[in-house]
C-alpha cells in the first residue's frame, strides 16, 4: 500500500535488518507511546486520564482566543470518521506537510514546522502504529480559524535521513524537536505569531490553554536561575519522567510525563545533552 518511494525504501531497509532489530511497528509503538505521545492531544481525556477504548479517537478542543478553535481529529483507522481510507503516503503528507487527501490545509496547533523534520523511517513507523490501533467511530467537528492560514506550510518534503544516535546532542535535538516537539511548547511566540526559535528557543513563557486551564511553559534552557542550569541530570530526568521539580512541585498538564516515563535511557540522555547545549536565556516564567 506504500506509494511513496521513501516509505517503500524505509520498510525495505527494515526488512533487511537482523531478526532482533526493531520492526517499523515496534519503533512506531515506542515513539507514539513514549516520545511523540500523539495521544496527549488525539486521545480524549476524562478526570482519570485517557478514556478507555478511545485511543487516538480525537475530540479534544484546543482554543486560542482570537486565533482558532481546533477540534482534534480522529486518527484511528476508522474509514468514515478517521483515517482508514487514507493511503500511507497521504498520512505521511498530512503529518509532515499538513495537507489532507482532499488538498485542504490542516491548521494549528499541529507543529508542522517541526514534523517536516521527521525521518523517513520514523514517519513510516508512526504510520505502521496508526494502522495497528483499533478503529473508533467518532465524528469530530471541523476546526475554525480567525487567522489566515498560509497556502502551504512549506515546500513538499521529499526525503529526510535518520539522524545518527551516536551524535548525542544532534540526536537529542531531533527527539526534542521533530519527534516530541518539546521546543514548540517551551518557546514563546514572536511578534509575527510564530514560535521565536531564533531568539528565545526553549526559554518558556508560552501560554497553553486546555481543559486544565492555562499552563505557562517553563524555561528549559541552561540558565542558572530562571532555567534548568542548576538542576542535575537526575533532576531533569525526574521532571521529564515524573513531572516533579527539584523542589517537589508538580508540573501541570499538558506535559505528558506519563508517556515520557517509558522513554529509553539513551533517548533521555540525548535530550538532556541537547538541553545542556542550548544558549542560556534569562526568562523568569510565572
Amino acid at each position: 500500500m506504500l506509494t511513496r518511494p521513501i516509505l517503500a525504501a524505509a520498510l525495505l531497509a527494515a526488512a533487511a535488518l537482523p531478526a532482533d532489530a526493531e520492526t517499523p511497528l515496534e519503533r512506531g509503538t515506542y515513539l507514539m507511546q513514549h516520545v511523540a505521545v500523539c495521544g496527549n492531544c488525539h486521545t480524549p481525556m476524562g478526570p482519570d486520564g485517557p478514556l478507555p477504548g478511545m485511543e487516538l479517537a480525537g475530540g479534544m478542543v484546543i482554543e486560542f482566543e482570537g486565533a482558532f478553535t481546533a477540534h482534534v481529529p480522529n486518527i484511528t483507522p476508522d474509514p468514515e470518521t478517521g483515517i482508514g481510507a487514507w493511503t500511507d503516503a497521504q498520512i505521511v503528507r498530512a503529518i509532515r506537510e499538513g495537507i489532507r487527501p482532499d488538498g485542504t490545509l490542516i491548521g494549528p496547533p499541529m507543529p508542522f514546522e517541526l514534523y517536516r523534520g521527521l525521518s523517513d523511517g520514523d514517519v513510516a513507523a508512526l504510520v505502521a502504529y496508526l494502522r495497528s490501533v483499533p478503529p473508533v467511530k467518532n465524528a469530530v467537528a471541523k476546526s475554525t480559524y480567525s487567522i489566515p492560514l498560509p497556502p502551504a506550510w512549506g515546500p513538499p518534503v521529499e526525503s529526510v535521513p535518520a539522524p545518527d544516535p551516536a551524535d548525542r546532542v544532534a540526536y537529542g535535538a531531533y527527539l526534542a524537536g521533530p519527534v516530541a516537539h518539546c521546543i514548540e511548547c517551551h518557546t514563546p511566540m514572536g511578534p509575527e505569531g510564530h514560535m521565536d526559535y531564533e531568539h528565545k528557543l526553549a526559554a518558556g513563557g508560552f501560554e497553553i490553554p486546555g481543559p486544565w486551564g492555562i499552563s505557562v511553559s517553563a524555561n528549559i534552557t541552561p540558565h542558572p536561575t530562571t532555567g534548568i542550569g542548576a538542576w542535575s541530570d537526575a533532576e531533569i530526568e525526574q521532571a521529564i519522567r515524573k513531572g516533579v521539580r527539584p523542589d517537589g512541585g508538580l508540573l501541570a498538564p499538558p506535559m505528558p510525563y506519563y508517556g515520557y516515563a517509558g522513554m529509553s535511557d539513551a533517548d533521555m540522555a540525548a535530550i538532556i545533552a541537547y538541553l545542556r547545549s542550548l544558549p542560556p536565556i534569562e526568562n523568569a516564567v510565572r
